[in-house]
């Protein structure tokens, strides 16, 4: 008697949403130059899906506070802001607020360390 194989398929389908977003007010000289990004009085790190969203999310960001982009990868919805503490949490804030609300996505809370 033969065994009969069976094969399984996962795939991986991302929803509409916000699945990190944590602001680091404060950070040490040091972990600016590890990332390689200017030093700046925060950092705001948002990670989206599907990831093309950092796209939207980096340009809501730059119009809605004054924040540089420090790095924004369109293929792991990887997003860095730069900025002082409050006009990086703005930023953070209408992100949420326009992917939610305008976009249905589902948002994170916005974290602080």
């Amino acid at each position: 008697m033969t065994e009969e194989k069976k094969r399984f398929i996962q795939e991986f389908v991302p929803g509409k949403q916000i699945t990190l977003s944590h602001l680091i007010a404060n950070p040490e000289v040091e972990l600016f130059e590890k990332l390689g990004i200017q030093k700046s009085g925060s950092i705001g790190i948002l990670t989206l899906t599907p990831s093309e969203t950092v796209i939207i999310a980096g340009d809501l960001a730059t119009k809605a506070a004054n924040v540089s982009i420090g790095f924004l990868d369109r293929f792991t919805g990887s997003l860095v802001l730069i900025g002082s503490v409050s006009e990086v949490e703005m930023a953070m804030r209408r992100i949420n607020q326009f992917l939610s609300e305008t976009l249905g996505y589902t948002p994170a809370a916005i974290t602080m360390s």
